[in-house]
């Protein structure tokens, strides 16, 4: 079993900058692939970006390339998303997930584990 618990959320002004956390507790994978996802009400969860847990090759949502950056650390078991230039629409609940999956992965079906969430709220 694998807990995910995400923080840094908040309220920023457009154009502003956040960095969301998510520290894995229990079993740990090294070769695990960790993800963020993010839903906005009435919206589908979706993919935001995927980070190999050993040899660092990360993936991203158009959407979001170039001004974000997901990163790992594997002594601390934490994963976290840098978040720059923020736009209202990336308003949404943000999820930490983790797969057994070698292969980054955009589906959420995918992974096995799953946080709370955290919530962005960007004003404009």
């Amino acid at each position: 079993q694998v807990q995910l618990v995400e923080s840094g959320g908040g309220l920023v002004q457009a154009g502003g900058s956040l960095r969301l956390s998510c520290a894995a507790s229990g079993r740990t994978f090294s070769r695990y692939t960790l993800g963020w996802f993010r839903q906005a009400p009435g919206n589908e969860r979706e993919f935001v970006a995927a980070i190999r847990w050993s040899g660092g090759s990360t993936y991203y949502t158009d959407s979001v390339k170039g001004r974000f950056t997901i990163s790992r650390d594997n002594a601390n078991n934490t994963v976290a998303l840098q978040m720059s230039s923020l736009k209202p629409e990336d308003t949404a609940v943000y999820y930490c997930a983790a797969t057994n999956r070698i292969a980054l992965t955009t589906i959420p079906g995918n992974y096995n584990y799953w946080g709370q969430g955290t919530q962005v709220t960007v004003s404009s």
